[in-house]
């Protein structure tokens, strides 16, 4: 056989000997992957199911040993069970292609092969000498002593999960968050239109009233014209109030896996500032420990390591080697650097928590302050109200012109709308505060 023969050959091993030392990366085999040829698979909504139901052999020692993840799994949502809020928040998770979680599970797969990594490694070694002879070997190489870099390795894979599993928590509550303002905003503008609805029956009752006065004579045109200007702007309210409510409907059931058009109702999230960990915390210590684990790697690159190596085939052996970056006169200078990213990992979530209590503050500010808003506002909706009655009673008795009680009646209803309003600004702070939690959905069904 000549010379090309043999190279081919030799080509042909090493590269069955690679795939067979790969065979095992993730539950589908290499080869396998390798035959599907120039066909593509896209993950659907109907795939996190699949996705779920993949679990690695190191889930389980992850989920045991990180504080982080069963952190999360022990958030509870604070939407009712069975309310509008809930069957709005199912319909739109149902839908959601869920790119995060796909994340998760590469992480996941990553730390289960860094679980492994202080095994020794195997692999082909072909060399062209001289001569023109080819030679093929198999490297089995065990590192023996590397300063930490394969612990930090396995410590920077767990983090990473942890660090993708709030990713996919934040991405969630985000998802059910903007569901719900969408479901909000139709909610207001369908309530708010109801109301306009009637004042506009109540206005044009007065535009007969004082039709007929300037068809007597008894009343100006210049009246009549103002009530029909007001008439006019009620209409146009209506309309757009009908607009935004088709608008938010429309933009709600793009996200969600079945339409929401029937779905009724507001509740009172019974939720506070210590609800549970903000997710922004979360991530911040997940990242601190990530960070930690890549300067131990760094850290270990610095220094020699000591491994062991054997070769199997022509010339066998087998010897210890020492390599690594050389150390220099900048060595203390690249360790104090790293030291100090090191505890910048830490001042991070330091800030990551000052942060988010001062959002948590404020954000309970605003609950309180538009609880008592919404209170004041029914009380001055009531207020007109009770005026409103009194101008009709003494414009019956004739004590009253028509315009003093079309101005009456246009504060009563402007009260009713500012009332709408308040209302769902609290409604939306509760959800928001939900959102910063991390509370809008089950930990364990995420």
């Amino acid at each position: 056989m000549g010379q090309g023969g043999i190279k081919g050959v030799a080509m042909c091993a090493a590269i069955s000997l690679t795939a067979g030392c790969l065979a095992d990366m993730g539950e589908v085999p290499f080869v396998a992957r390798l035959n599907t040829g120039a066909e593509t698979s896209v993950e659907t909504p109907s795939d996190t199911a699949a996705l779920r139901e993949t679990p690695t052999k190191n889930d389980e020692t992850l989920n045991v040993d990180s504080a982080v993840i069963q952190g999360l799994l022990a958030r509870q949502t604070v939407l009712p069970a069975n309310s509008a809020y809930d069957r709005v928040a199912t319909a739109v998770l149902a839908a959601n292609a869920r790119a995060a979680e796909t994340e998760l599970r590469a992480a996941r797969l990553r730390a289960e092969a860094a679980s492994k990594n202080w095994l020794p490694t195997v692999g082909p070694r072909i060399s062209l000498n001289s001569l023109g002879d080819i030679i093929s070997q198999i490297v089995v190489d065990q590192v023996l002593f590397d300063n930490g870099r394969k612990k930090g390795e396995r410590a920077f894979a767990k983090a990473d999960v942890e660090v993708a599993a709030v990713a996919l928590a934040e991405d969630t509550n985000d998802r059910v968050a903007t569901g719900l303002g969408l479901y909000l905003d139709a909610a207001e503008a369908r309530e708010a239109t109801a109301l306009h609805r009637v004042t506009l029956r109540e206005m044009e009752h007065f535009d007969y009233i004082m039709s007929e006065r300037v068809r007597g004579g008894v009343s100006d045109m210049s009246d009549l014209n103002v009530i029909r200007q007001k008439l006019a702007e009620i209409r146009a309210s209506i309309a757009s109030g009908q607009e935004a409510e088709a608008t938010a409907i429309a933009e709600l059931n793009a996200m969600a896996i079945q339409p929401l058009d029937d779905v009724r109702g507001q509740q009172t999230l019974m939720i506070s500032a210590a609800a549970a960990q903000p997710l922004a915390v979360t991530r911040a210590e997940a990242e601190k420990e990530r960070n930690i684990a890549q300067f131990q790697i760094d850290r270990a690159n610095q220094l020699p390591g000591i491994s062991a190596q054997g070769t199997v085939g022509e010339n066998s052996g087998a010897g210890i080697t020492a390599g690594g970056m050389g150390i220099g006169l900048g060595t203390g200078a690249r360790l104090r650097a790293l030291e100090a990213a090191k505890e910048a990992a830490g001042r991070d979530v330091a800030q990551a928590t000052e942060d988010s209590n001062r959002t948590l503050r404020r954000l309970e500010g605003r609950v309180a302050a538009t609880e008592r808003q919404a209170g004041e506002a029914r009380a001055l909706t009531a207020q007109a109200k009770a005026n409103l009655d009194l101008f009709q009673d003494q414009y019956e008795a004739g004590r009253r012109q028509v315009m003093d009680v079309v101005g009456v009646y246009e504060t009563f209803a402007a009260r009713q709308v500012a009332e709408v309003t308040v209302k769902y600004e609290a409604l939306r702070v509760q959800i928001e505060l939900a959102r910063v939690q991390g509370v809008l959905a089950d930990g364990d069904k995420i």
